[in-house]
């Protein structure tokens, strides 16, 4: 039985802080701060961190895509 504190195979489940998006996450954050939460103003740091995110995904479907349930 696994314990509370076990960590998954992959860091990026773990914490957006292992994101390597998280530079992205918090200029968002960051910019809805400096703008109250207008988020028409914070467009572009929505738009780049959404394609860390999407690049961010398509390694880790590449790097399982050769994986197996069953190995």
């Amino acid at each position: 039985m696994a314990s509370k504190d076990s960590t998954p195979p992959y860091p990026s489940a773990a914490r957006i802080a292992d994101s390597q998006c998280f530079p992205q996450y918090t200029a968002s954050l960051k910019c809805l701060e400096k703008f109250n939460s207008d988020k028409s103003k914070c467009q572009e740091h929505f738009d780049v961190y959404k394609e860390c995110k999407k690049k961010e995904r398509e390694a880790r479907l590449e790097r399982n895509k050769n994986r197996s349930l069953f190995s």
